[in-house]
């Protein structure tokens, strides 16, 4: 956990100056002083990193949730990472590349979403439901993608707000425990 760390805050480091994309692996090895072997015993190559990092950071709240949290504070936590470390996600989700942040981010909520539905109601999504939540999910990464870049100006309770309030009406049955939608 401490080499995975250290190469995330050298990318971290290097992303203040640099976009994501144009940094190359042996880069982020210089800047943690360890060697392409140890990144690659860790990591597939720089997003994969990303991704990582991501998943450390905002995880904890989604596997909060349903628990100890609801949707609203589960969104408002990852928001709040992602204000707290802006420069990062800013120019992660700037990333053209197939394994980017966004992808990565898009699979993270829409697994989590079609399982708890699916402990719901005990069999695979129907296609109409599978529909509505890829829609949303999309969405949903689409507004966060904006708001993280600059684009969408508004704040982190505006933007949870927003998303909760886009929820298609074929989903909220299903999410209403972990939402506490009237």
């Amino acid at each position: 956990m401490e080499t995975k760390l250290l190469l995330a805050l050298s990318i971290k480091s290097l992303m203040k100056k640099k976009s994501l994309d144009t940094i190359s692996v042996a880069k982020v090895c210089e800047e943690a002083n360890v060697s392409r072997q140890t990144f690659y015993r860790n990591f597939n190559d720089k997003y994969h990193l990303v991704n990582w990092y991501f998943h450390e950071l905002c995880n904890k709240s989604f596997l909060l949730m349903g628990v100890s949290l609801n949707l609203e504070e589960a969104l408002c936590e990852k928001f709040t990472f992602i204000e707290n470390e802006k420069v990062f996600f800013s120019q992660a989700f700037k990333s053209d590349d197939c394994n980017n942040l966004m992808n990565y981010d898009f699979e993270m909520i829409y697994q989590f979403y079609e399982s708890a539905i699916i402990k719901q109601i005990k069999k695979p999504l129907d296609e109409n439901l599978a529909f509505l939540l890829e829609m949303y999910c999309k969405g949903s990464i689409d507004m966060t993608v904006k708001w993280a870049t600059g684009y969408l100006d508004i704040n982190k309770i505006k933007l949870v707000e927003l998303l909760i309030l886009s929820l298609p009406e074929g989903l909220k049955q299903y999410l209403i425990k972990l939402n506490k939608i009237d």
